[in-house]
């Protein structure tokens, strides 16, 4: 049974924006890390001598390490303060920042980057929880779909960033941009976000154990079967029963789950992490098949290719705040739907004209296609997924949330690596040494069609993972009174 164990009011908590806009500020950042990496990818594979695999785990490490703790952190922010646990995960990801940029291998950088995860884990579920908790019912809807439209935004902004960094001062400064950012957040946070009340929670440790063995089993089989053959798929098998048995432990186990599976119980909670969980994989992997695709095989540089992105990036923002705004207190179900559908047939926009004679200059409209389908994608889904979340489930439901998004991103940067080999193996007749693959139009001429067709059709994965959030969120049920995420609920909730 959770206990309250503070109960005073911190003034803050009367003027929720200032605190919203802080809080978003470091949020931002460590989501533009999950996807900053795939436009340096090529600058990555040259100054480290690295296999494109290699170079992914850079990014997948850092997923790895953000998703797996993000149930235990959910309930860390509950238990000590959701504003003390956002500035130890903000000055953890700052720190480590300045360690990823002084790396001198790639050993070293993938090292760094799980420490990044891990302040990232620990910052996500409490921008989440705060918004919950002080905005009223009828404003809570407008910051989180403004909450939601800024992590759809981040996550592709990212390679738009990376790649003029990459260009005009060397890969390092992908990371060396989070100093000053991380800096100004932290002051900001300390300024604005009130102190809230915490709950006395058990923690699960056989559960963390369960989910964390899990989830590495998984993401090192998927990634590396394609290169290391069929014994990975027992890693894989082993990761899935490890899953499972974590499943398993937080239904009959009789202290207070790390999972709190009653918040299934709830459809949209449920439709809306499965939605969340193939979005998190489609825009994870998108990035890296076509960026080796614009570098590789067209020669662009990084910022061309992330130039590329401005139209998306542009409608995106733009977009982002007026559809949060306009979807407050509907039916979001059908913008949802059109913004899965939207960013799906974007990329699968992509894979078609991913071939050397198309123009660079049509592939301006798919990315035009990606920025009105995000814009219409986030908002609606955090919107339904937290929307009857009981108060005193906040953190717990902000880390599931959270966890679902996470997973599918690090399931999707392995998968792409494990199919961009398959398929490069398929195409050329043998994957491309790291020169090969790294150089800016430095392929042979006659390799040029070949891995073209190999990264358009590495594109398709992610276009397909879509459908599963297209029917979720088909299925999404239309909002109900308020008065119905009662305390029952909650007590459930709470008991898991």
């Amino acid at each position: 049974m959770t206990r309250v164990a503070d109960t005073a009011v911190d003034p803050r908590a009367e003027r929720p924006w200032p605190a919203m806009w802080s809080l978003v500020l470091g949020f931002f950042m460590i989501l533009v890390d999950s996807t900053i990496v795939t436009i340096a990818t090529p600058a990555l594979m040259r100054a480290f001598d690295a296999d494109v695999t290699s170079v992914v785990w850079v990014t997948s490490a850092y997923l790895l390490a953000y998703a797996t703790p993000l149930l235990v952190t959910g309930r860390l922010g509950d238990r000590f303060g959701p504003k003390p646990v956002y500035l130890t995960g903000l000055g953890i990801f700052t720190l480590a920042s300045l360690a990823c940029g002084f790396a001198t291998s790639i050993e070293l950088l993938i090292a760094a980057r799980v420490v990044q995860g891990l302040g990232a884990a620990l910052l996500t579920p409490q921008t989440m929880a705060v918004i919950t908790r002080i905005f009223p019912p009828d404003r809570r809807g407008a910051a989180l779909g403004l909450w939601g439209g800024i992590a759809g935004l981040a996550t592709l902004v990212g390679p738009l960033v990376g790649g003029l960094l990459v260009d005009s001062a060397g890969w390092a400064w992908i990371f060396f941009i989070n100093i000053p950012v991380g800096v100004v957040g932290f002051l900001l946070v300390m300024r604005t976000v009130p102190r809230l009340p915490v709950h006395a929670h058990r923690f699960d440790v056989l559960g963390m154990a369960l989910s964390a063995a899990g989830m590495l089993a998984l993401v090192l089989g998927v990634q590396e079967v394609a290169r290391v053959g069929p014994v990975m798929w027992a890693v894989v098998a082993l990761g899935v029963a490890l899953l499972a048995a974590f499943v398993r432990w937080q239904w009959v186990q009789r202290g207070e789950p790390l999972l709190p599976l009653a918040l299934f119980r709830d459809r949209n909670f449920t439709l809306g992490s499965i939605a969340i969980s193939a979005v998190g994989f489609a825009i994870t992997a998108q990035g890296v098949p076509l960026f080796l695709y614009l570098q590789t095989a067209r020669g662009l540089s990084s910022t061309e290719s992330a130039l590329l992105l401005l139209p998306m990036a542009i409608l995106a923002g733009v977009l982002s705040p007026l559809v949060g705004r306009a979807l407050q207190g509907r039916d979001v179900r059908w913008t949802a739907v059109l913004g899965v559908a939207a960013v799906g047939g974007s990329l699968a926009w992509f894979a078609a004209w991913m071939a050397p004679g198309v123009d660079i200059a049509w592939l301006l409209l798919p990315s035009a296609l990606l920025g009105i389908g995000n814009a219409c994608l986030w908002s609606p889904i955090s919107i339904t997924t937290t929307r009857n979340l009981p108060m005193a489930a906040a953190g717990a439901g902000a880390g599931v949330y959270n966890t679902m998004r996470q997973v599918g991103a690090v399931i999707g940067a392995a998968a792409i690596a494990a199919l961009m080999t398959a398929r490069l193996t398929a195409e050329l007749g043998a994957e491309p040494t790291a020169a090969q693959e790294s150089g800016q139009g430095g392929l042979p001429e006659a390799a040029v069609l070949p891995f073209s067709t190999a990264m358009g059709q590495s594109m398709l994965l992610p276009a397909l993972v879509l459908l599963v959030a297209l029917v979720a969120a088909l299925c999404f049920a239309p909002p109900r009174p308020a008065a119905a995420a009662d305390e029952p609920t909650a007590r459930r909730a709470d008991r898991g």
